[in-house]
């Protein structure tokens, strides 16, 4: 586990013998955050509040991360902007347990790497874009469409389809 990684590792076992609703906030703010070896997050920033419950240990986080990624459309690098919003119970027994299985480790420390990794991973748009009315690439020469030096001036056809080319343009005529 590298350093970094080491900040998602909480030590809340002191909130096990506190009553019912208390609370502590933990604050992050890392330059970069590596979660496995898929998964780098630029600026990893956020707020994770741990809760006393009867249960267990209620986790509410609200984090935010960029990752670099590329767009599909004209596949120039851009870096995407992560929110992840979660609810999760670490509880005190099995039978306590919610969907998810949480259970709070005997040593106190919850190790939030892989729920952060899940809920930053589901954040990850399909289709990431560079900005929202990117045009994408020319077919013609490849270069990004929409730059300043994006210009054809002469259609070019190919010859072995020029007289497709001609039938069609004599039929747009009548």
């Amino acid at each position: 586990m590298n350093q970094s990684r080491q900040s998602l590792r909480l030590n809340v076992g002191f909130l096990v013998y506190k009553s019912v609703g208390s609370s502590r906030d933990f604050y992050f703010d890392l330059p970069s955050l590596t979660i496995e070896a898929d998964l780098n997050l630029i600026d990893f920033q956020g707020m994770v509040r741990i809760t006393r419950t009867p249960q267990g240990l209620l986790v509410q986080a609200e984090l935010q991360a960029f990752i670099r990624s590329q767009c599909v459309r004209c596949l120039t690098n851009t870096d995407q902007q992560l929110q992840a919003d979660f609810t999760e119970l670490y509880a005190f027994s099995l039978r306590g347990a919610s969907d998810s299985k949480l259970i709070l480790p005997e040593d106190g420390f919850i190790d939030l790497g892989p729920l952060v990794r899940e809920y930053m991973v589901l954040a990850i748009p399909m289709n990431p874009l560079c900005r929202p009315d990117c045009s994408g690439i020319c077919a013609i020469c490849g270069e990004p469409q929409g730059t300043d030096f994006h210009v054809h001036d002469v259609e070019t056809v190919d010859p072995r389809l020029a007289v497709l080319k001609e039938l069609l343009d004599n039929q747009n005529m009548e």
